[in-house]
């Protein structure tokens, strides 16, 4: 094989390094890069950011995010229903077979890079998000706050993920960063003079820098010398340690201030009523 055979790096390195270009378009140059240099790990690495990655994969760390917990719920008040109202909780509040299955302040990233890109061009502050099996908990809360003899105006509609939209920002930036370093990488080991880079500098390159580890430590699916991420900071629950006291409920503390505000409202009325009549 000539160093001939790999051809695509200076449209992958254009591509890169264009901020107002689509990244995905940057991915699917290096996914054709990697097909001309038979390296399998790094096309599987490039079609899974394309595509996204399946829910029993397990993901690198820079797209496991910090998220808040948030419920949806509809009120019914005297006269009034108000809907879509969203409220933060606390992993202590989720149903226990919530917590088990490790649903906690961190949100897996697992959309492709253009869903992303997609998601990113359409909010303007967060990006929700549905935990898997998020219906079957709602449900759970439900029936958990009728145990408790919760208010029956409130209830609950939605669980989902709040996202700072910069967190999903800086899932596509870390892609984009991996991808500039892969073809400075490359570069590096080319002597002056050559055109195209040959299948061992690839290989070279995708290990020093595309090496990517799991949310656990372990090496993600690419063949790399052991290291860690560089991003990818999150506020994960650990549901290996026993749950604190639960806090009273907190549909309980806003059905009591709703209940109040409906009295306040109501009483008003009474006396508006009485001065008029006077």
């Amino acid at each position: 094989m000539t160093t001939s055979d790999v051809r695509g790096l200076e449209q992958l390195e254009r591509a890169v390094l264009d901020d107002t270009a689509s990244l995905a378009s940057a991915l699917r140059q290096c996914l054709m890069l990697a097909g001309y240099a038979h390296h399998e790990e790094l096309r599987a690495w490039a079609l899974k950011e394309l595509e996204g990655y399946p829910a029993a994969d397990e993901l690198p760390s820079y797209r496991k995010v910090p998220a808040a917990l948030e419920v949806e719920f509809t009120l019914y008040l005297p006269g009034q229903i108000i809907e879509g109202k969203t409220r933060r909780i606390s992993v202590v509040q989720l149903p226990r077979s919530a917590r088990d299955r490790g649903i906690g302040e961190s949100a897996p990233i697992r959309q492709g890079a253009r869903e992303l890109e997609a998601l990113i061009a359409i909010t303007d502050r967060l990006i929700r998000l549905g935990p898997p099996g998020s219906a079957e908990y709602v449900l759970e809360m439900a029936r958990e706050q009728q145990r408790n003899g919760g208010d029956e105006s409130t209830e609950i509609t939605a669980l989902s993920w709040a996202i700072a939209k910069p967190s999903v920002e800086g899932v596509l930036d870390h892609i984009r960063t991996r991808l500039t370093q892969f073809v400075a990488e490359v570069r590096a080991t080319m002597p002056a003079g050559q055109q195209n880079p040959d299948p061992n500098q690839i290989d070279s390159a995708a290990q020093q820098a595309l090496n990517i580890t799991g949310g656990d430590g372990s090496t993600f699916n690419i063949s790399a010398p052991h290291a860690k991420a560089d991003r990818g900071g999150t506020a994960s629950a650990n549901v290996n340690e026993p749950a604190p006291a639960t806090p009273q409920p907190w549909w309980h503390r806003t059905s009591v201030i709703w209940t109040a505000v409906a009295a306040v409202v109501t009483i008003a009325g009474v006396i508006a009523t009485v001065i008029v009549a006077k």
